[in-house]
């Protein structure tokens, strides 16, 4: 794996071969002026749109970074994903946008998670006909999947499916120092969606991830950069090469199917992450089971999550009603449940002959159950 030198510091997303946007990876909020300055948005107005958990942490850091190219920025607060109540952040947006005067050269920042990235992506797509915005994303789940700009697995944890931005980000700013705010189940939870992209198609950075695995425990700002760049790489290779996007959507389903479903059999009792943790150890198990990674490669993956203080097993689980929830949108024509499974570590192949009896097996090997039940 590379340092995070100068040029490994910035990443080109593509997309059908054409370049789109850039992502710059830096341990501070210092660059984003100059960033927005070379992009040709000096002097214009700006709106920063968050939420009431990441704007009391960052939105005042943000203003400061920005203070020579825009001295007066507005900030738009929507509520956070826990704390939402029945409001439409895409209206609340623009709504503040139009009091505050904010014409459609100007630029949306959108600082925050998922809710916010998806509320300030709709708002600038709307606003005027259509309006500029970057991405800030602040927790390892939002810089792992939404710097992307896709999120064709789904959230693991309440079965949404996320489907192509209405229009992309103009760049996506990731500091890796805000990691150090997050909780640790929220970071670990994140790091489920590393681990995954390791295991769909990059052997290497897996092993990578193993060997450092307590300067990524202690979130290193030069690890976390390495890392972040490298997770973004797989994602943007995922989604842009071999047999088209279609394929690579299917292949970032790995661990989706009985993930998703065990999430919405738990409720909020377990994280996405943790959710995902749990569905690739399924994955695995089915693998091994069927002769396509050996016993040691499946324990060496199941194992793999545990440091990183994630599941590999579930008590009070529904085994037959986790079956049930597999289904209800995983199957293709035939009824039969589209899964994900490896060939190896980074080999993950898209696979239509797994049975009913076969992801039974695979819900039971991750339910735990005391001896004496």
């Amino acid at each position: 794996m590379e340092t995070a030198n100068n040029e490994g510091r910035r990443l080109t997303v593509h997309q059908d071969g054409v370049p789109c946007y850039d992502i710059v990876y830096r341990s501070s909020f210092e660059d984003l002026g100059r960033e927005l300055t070379a992009l040709g948005y000096a002097g214009r107005q700006f709106c920063i749109v968050t939420d009431n958990h990441a704007g009391p942490l960052y939105a005042e850091q943000v203003c400061k970074a920005l203070a020579e190219i825009c001295p007066e920025v507005p900030v738009c607060t929507i509520e956070a994903g826990r704390d939402r109540k029945d409001t439409d952040p895409v209206e609340t947006i623009i709504r503040f946008l139009t009091e505050e005067q904010i014409d459609r050269n100007g630029l949306l920042i959108a600082l925050g998670g998922t809710r916010v990235a998806d509320a300030a992506e709709s708002a600038a797509a709307g606003f005027q006909g259509g309006t500029g915005y970057i991405r800030i994303p602040t927790s390892l789940t939002a810089q792992t999947e939404l710097s992307f700009g896709d999120r064709a697995g789904g959230d693991a944890g309440t079965g949404n499916n996320m489907s192509v931005p209405a229009c992309m980000p103009l760049l996506v700013y990731i500091n890796v120092s805000v990691l150090e705010t997050l909780d640790d189940s929220c970071y670990c939870s994140g790091f489920a969606g590393v681990m995954q992209l390791g295991l769909i198609r990059d052997e290497a950075f897996y092993v990578w991830l193993l060997e450092n695995m307590y300067e990524i425990l202690s979130r290193e700002a030069e690890t976390m950069q390495i890392m972040l760049r490298r997770s973004n790489e797989i994602r943007n290779e995922i989604l842009n090469r071999g047999a088209g996007v279609e394929e690579g959507r299917m292949l970032l389903r790995l661990g989706h199917t009985i993930g998703r479903a065990v999430g919405k059999y738990s409720g909020s009792r377990r994280t996405s992450g943790e959710c995902l943790a749990l569905g690739c150890v399924a994955a695995a198990y089915i693998s091994w089971k069927k002769e396509m990674i050996s016993m040691d490669e499946y324990y060496e993956i199941r194992d793999m999550f545990v440091p990183f203080g994630l599941p590999i097993s579930e008590d009070r689980l529904d085994e037959k009603e986790i079956l049930k929830l597999t289904g209800t949108d995983n199957e293709d024509e035939s009824g039969r449940p589209r899964f994900v499974l490896l060939r190896g570590i980074g080999q993950a192949v898209p696979d239509e002959t797994v049975t009913k009896e076969e992801i039974l097996a695979a819900i039971h090997e991750i339910h735990y159950v005391e001896d004496g039940e």
